[in-house]
């Protein structure tokens, strides 16, 4: 389980392709000196197991599925990601119960920037927009975020200072993709009155 508070910001050193799997080296200095082999490690949002660690970088396994359906699969050597190890028992809940398995992408489709925040609004998949409410919360890249507004299929979240330069978001661009976590208490909530599978 992970909260979407990022810990850390790596850097994707290497890729290799395996066909079935692939394996994503990444450099994490002064975070995870203490990686232990199958821990997990919430790579912009997604789960994924700590198969070796050398020093500052260490190596994770990525299926095929996964490739396909996150922002994992178009990753590049020199990209960036946020991390966060999983939350132990006896630490504090900062952001939301996160399980580090994206549900969809989502674009960025515009960045509003104010003098002491930003804007950012994302075209979610609209099977996961009844999922999304106004201040409520949701994960973007791994992040845990409160809704400012949705519209239809628009979510708009505004970022403090801290969340801009602890994170990926403060460079990303107009039509980059994201990964996507909706609340899952509103899916369990779904199922439990009948309208979820």
């Amino acid at each position: 389980m992970f909260t979407g508070i990022v810990a850390s910001i790596g850097t994707v050193v290497a890729i290799t392709d395996h066909g079935a799997q692939s394996q994503l080296a990444i450099s994490s200095p002064g975070f995870g000196d203490d990686f232990d082999y199958g821990e997990s490690i919430a790579v912009d949002g997604v789960c994924l197991t700590v198969a070796k660690h050398s020093g500052d970088t260490w190596i994770a396994d990525v299926m095929k599925i996964t490739r396909e359906t996150t922002t994992l699969g178009t990753i590049a050597v020199g990209d960036t990601v946020n991390l966060e190890r999983a939350v132990r028992a006896d630490s504090r809940l900062g952001g939301h119960i996160m399980q580090g398995h994206a549900d969809g992408t989502a674009a960025l489709v515009s960045r509003d920037e104010q003098p002491d925040w930003v804007d950012l609004t994302f075209e979610i998949p609209a099977e996961l927009a009844r999922y999304v409410v106004a201040k409520g919360s949701i994960a973007l890249n791994g992040v845990s975020l409160t809704v400012a507004s949705i519209a239809d299929t628009l979510v708009t979240v505004s970022l403090i200072p801290t969340t801009l330069t602890e994170t990926t978001f403060g460079a990303l661009a107009v039509g980059a993709t994201v990964n996507v976590e909706v609340d899952v208490l509103a899916k369990y909530v779904e199922k439990m009155v009948g309208g979820g599978r």
